[in-house]
Order: structure tokens, then sequence, then C-alpha cells
């Protein structure tokens, strides 16, 4: 039987606990027996999670028996206890399996053992681990990465795709699918964490030369805007228009006009029913097949994936 040991150190979000230990523990085979066995572990007697606090059966030393190590988001502010770094290095080089869920990217990465390796965490935290572990290449657009013996997945509902992920990794589809719908949850979802992150602009700095013309951009940009058109607006070379641009905003301004296209159209698939050759003709672009493909690179997943997923009633 494979055992799946569940870290809780303190400051453990609840969901991102209970995740792994429900879908592993629930898991079934043909022959309906159970391929898991499940541990929860932590370094003392008590572990504060949110507003309760719980007992881990075991301790540390359950690592070094176990064949996957799953560990939960966590307050990412909190120290990491050094016994527990070691370890996970330790169970690492004897080749045992070591996955997070959300901000438990934070204690993988301490270990050093990511480094090199792309991973994924919260979109909301990947700029911040990114800061902390230059040497990880953190990618904020996915569900999950599978480097083989590390995995890393984002929120706390990418922590139960990557749960079946493992499941599908050992026991094949039909056991994960069946895991999947106990959950009811497909086995696979659309598109990645992209579609979730809030895309706002970078502004420019207070008093530059640009606001007027950001101000501008953003009323003109269904019109079929040019970067000579942008330039011409602002008094400048298209040369100078897009070096103050990138010292300014940090992007270009047909990528800033891009974004606020995309901004504007996830807006329209959510509040209204217009067809989206319609949004795509309101919001500048300058065809519906255009607007397909330039939405899926920016946002992971189409328009109509989209409009499925945030669509208000």
């Amino acid at each position: 039987m494979h055992t799946v040991a569940v870290l809780a150190l303190d400051g453990v979000i609840p969901f991102d606990l209970a995740t792994p230990i429900e879908v592993f523990s629930r898991t079934r085979l043909p022959t309906g027996g159970a391929p898991y066995r499940v541990r929860i572990c932590g370094t003392g007697e008590t572990v504060h999670a949110g507003g309760f606090t719980l007992s881990p059966p075991w301790g540390l030393d359950a690592l070094a028996t176990a064949d996957t190590i799953v560990l939960p988001g966590r307050d990412e502010l909190r120290p990491i206890p050094d016994e527990v770094l070691e370890a996970l290095r330790r169970a690492a080089a004897a080749g045992t399996r070591i996955a997070s869920i959300c901000s438990g990217a934070f204690v993988l990465a301490a270990t050093g053992l990511l480094d090199g390796m792309r991973a994924t965490t919260h979109w909301a935290a990947a700029a911040e681990l990114a800061a902390r572990h230059p040497r990880v290449q953190v990618d904020p657009d996915v569900l999950y990465v599978d480097n083989g013996q590390l995995l890393t997945s984002a929120g706390a509902a990418a922590g139960l795709d990557l749960c079946l992920h493992l499941i599908r990794r050992d026991h094949g589809s039909a056991v994960a699918a069946h895991a999947a719908r106990l959950s009811v949850m497909p086995l696979e979802r659309e598109g990645g964490q992209a579609q979730f992150i809030v895309h706002d602009q970078p502004p420019a700095p207070r008093g530059s030369i640009l606001e007027p013309l950001l101000s501008w951009m953003e009323e003109h940009c269904a019109d079929d805007l040019t970067l000579r058109d942008i330039a011409a607006r602002a008094g400048m070379s298209t040369r100078t228009l897009n070096r103050r641009f990138r010292e300014q905003t940090g992007t270009t301004p047909l990528q800033w006009l891009l974004r606020t296209r995309v901004r504007r159209a996830q807006h329209l698939l959510e509040a209204t029913s217009h067809p989206v050759d319609r949004i795509a003709r309101q919001v500048g672009f300058g065809s519906p097949t255009a607007f397909r493909e330039r939405f899926r690179r920016v946002v992971g997943t189409s328009p109509h994936g989209y409009r499925t997923a945030f669509r208000t009633p």
C-alpha cells in the first residue's frame, strides 16, 4: 500500500490540508481495495490551522517511511522549522515523491530542491515566491507542474487537480476518473490559473506624461489603433514611445492595449449574453479569429470556456 504523508505545520490552510486527506482516503481500485494509506504528520502535539487546532498522530519521523509527501498551503510569512527542511531533504534524497499545494511551494522551495526547476503556486503569491527563490522558475499561469519526483500546484482547487493527477500516474485514468467523480470534479479542467488572474494594468507614475495618453487609449481601445496612431497622439516617435512606455509601465503600448481589450472582453463575457463575434468587435479586435487566439494567449482559455466558468446569471 502506498503511504501518503500530509505535513501539517502551524498556519496550515484547512482546505489545503483536507484535500489530499479526502481524495487519497476515498480512492478505490477496481477490486474495491484502498491503494493509499494517509498519515497526518506534524512537528508537535498541536498544530494551529485557522480557527482550530489539530493533533497530528505522526511526527516528522513518519516522512522517512512515506512514498509521497504532500505539503499543504500555509501562511508563507511564518518561519519554517529547520528540522522540517532537513526531513524533506532526506526524504527527497531517498527518492520520496513530494508535492505542494498552493503556498506549500514556499516550504518546498526553501529546501533548495526546486532550484533550477519550473514550479507554480497561487497566482497572487507567485511574484513573492520568485523574489524569495530566484533560482526557481515560477510559472503563475498553470494549475500544476510535474517534475517527476517534485510537483507543485496553484491554489486550493488546483491541489485537487494535482491529487487526481498523482492518482492517474499511480493507477491509471479509470481509477483517477472514479476519484474525480467522488469529488464532483472533472478529471481535467480547461485552461490553467491564468483565467483567474486579475490583469490590472501597470500604472504610470503619478504626474507622468503618459497619464493622459493611457486614458485616451482606454477610451479608444475599440478603435483600430496602430503604434503610429498612438505615437502621433503622444507627439513622439514610435521608438521614443516604446522606450517611455517600457520605462514607466514595464510593457509596450501594444501589449498594454491588448490587455485593456482583453480585460474589457472579460467583463462583457461575464456580464452580458452578447455573442463572441460581437464582443470581438466591441473591444477592438480585427476579427473573431484574432480575438479568440489573443484571448486564449492572455487568459489561458477560450472566450467560451471563460464565459462558462464566470458568467453571472
